[in-house]
């Protein structure tokens, strides 16, 4: 895994996120379930998956989505070891289905929050929250790696730019405050 930290010196036998970025005591020592929903008791989630030739599912939950016009989303996201799957947990509809080999690089701040961005250059990019973000970065490295030899960039910084929408670039700032941390959205 490359970690490319913004402004930080690192040792490469440090832990997953070698050193830089700010962790919650209780994402150091969690046991990783993969599958929190228990896909296979959902007929609808199985379906959408089974419609795209996917069997193998290596991440699933609840998380919350930002949409280009800033609204927050509550979506089911997937992970097989072939592609990322959004779906909308009120009507069970297959909202977007990204391939992992699409994935140019996944964006963090270096603080503890609970914001990941993953950059599609083909298309328009994917903010979420999930308080799983740890998980959902190995898992997404891994199956990356796994499916096609290339290893995806997580890129550390407290300001990363992402495309909300086709044409509408947002940066996303992170500032640490007294009991946590302040997250702004500029819209560029």
């Amino acid at each position: 895994m490359k970690l490319r930290p913004s402004e930080s010196n690192v040792t490469e036998d440090q832990e997953l996120f070698m050193g830089v970025k700010v962790r919650r005591k209780a994402s150091l020592h969690r046991d990783y379930l993969g599958d929190y929903l228990d896909v296979p008791s959902h007929p609808y989630l199985m379906k959408i998956l089974e419609k795209q030739g996917d069997r193998k599912v290596l991440f699933a939950d609840k998380v919350l989505k930002f949409t280009g016009s800033g609204k927050m989303k509550r979506r089911i996201l997937l992970i097989t070891d072939f592609a990322i799957y959004i779906v909308d947990p009120d009507t069970g509809a297959l909202k977007r289905r990204i391939a992992l080999a699409a994935v140019e690089k996944l964006c963090l701040s270096e603080l503890s929050d609970n914001f990941v961005a993953i950059i599609i250059p083909t298309e328009y990019d994917v903010l979420i929250a999930s308080t799983r973000k740890t998980e959902i970065v190995t898992v997404l490295v891994d199956a990356t790696k796994s499916a096609s030899n290339y290893e995806l960039d997580v890129l550390l910084s407290n300001r990363f730019e992402y495309n909300a929408a086709a044409n509408l670039v947002k940066e996303v700032q992170f500032e640490e405050v007294e009991g946590g941390v302040k997250t702004k959205f500029v819209r560029k």
